[in-house]
């Protein structure tokens, strides 16, 4: 899922807060945990900002860009045009699976609509309306 400031999204799992704690009248500080504080699967809100989103290399465009060409047209080239495509291909797959591996940490700030804000929340964790 592309996430994109504007959208509508949905908790998929439980997000886990912290404790909640007593707060006595003029006194400061907290006083006895009293509970846990979390956001439940299911809470809507709307996407505000997207964060972490990083950016390609050469090299996995370049990957790209040859596996789209193989798999297209791969089967019309000459052996010898096929077995060099292969091998730049299978040259570039390290640098695509480090880009997928670093892709994968996209972040985002959602104001839910009961009025919390999550802010670096992992993509994973949601799910578009």
């Amino acid at each position: 899922m592309t996430l994109e400031a504007g959208r509508r999204v949905r908790l998929t799992a439980d997000l886990g807060i912290g404790e909640a704690f007593t707060q006595e009248p003029g006194e400061p500080g907290a006083g006895a945990v009293v509970g846990f504080l979390s956001l439940g699967a299911g809470a809507e809100g709307t996407v505000e900002r997207v964060d972490g989103e990083l950016p390609e290399s050469e090299e996995a465009r370049e990957y790209q860009r040859l596996k789209a060409l193989f798999e297209d047209y791969g089967h019309t080239m000459p052996e010898a045009s096929r077995e060099r495509l292969e091998a730049q291909i299978a040259a570039l797959e390290p640098e695509w699976a480090a880009h997928r591996a670093r892709g994968s940490r996209v972040t985002v700030r959602v104001r839910l609509d009961n009025g919390f804000v999550l802010d670096g929340v992992h993509q994973d964790v949601l799910a578009a309306v």
